[in-house]
């Protein structure tokens, strides 16, 4: 998939932990960590402002595209 998750870099300057976030943003651990990880399918918009909300970023912050036929490094 063309899309990558960054919410670990985002996260670690603003030094909150998964557990901590995923408890401001009512979501489960597990659900925050599949999203962390690049292995999430979706993203409900509710959840991509919360974590916006909690750790005072935009949207791009965090989610960048890669075209597929790019060759990752």
């Amino acid at each position: 998939m063309g899309i990558k998750i960054h919410i670990d870099v985002m996260m670690a300057r603003r030094k909150i932990g998964l557990t901590e976030l995923a408890g401001k943003i009512d979501i489960t651990p597990a659900n925050l960590s599949i999203l962390k990880n690049n292995k999430a399918k979706a993203v409900r918009f509710s959840t991509l402002e919360a974590i916006c909300r909690e750790l005072g970023c935009q949207p791009g912050d965090i989610i960048e595209y890669h075209p597929e036929d790019e060759v990752e490094q």
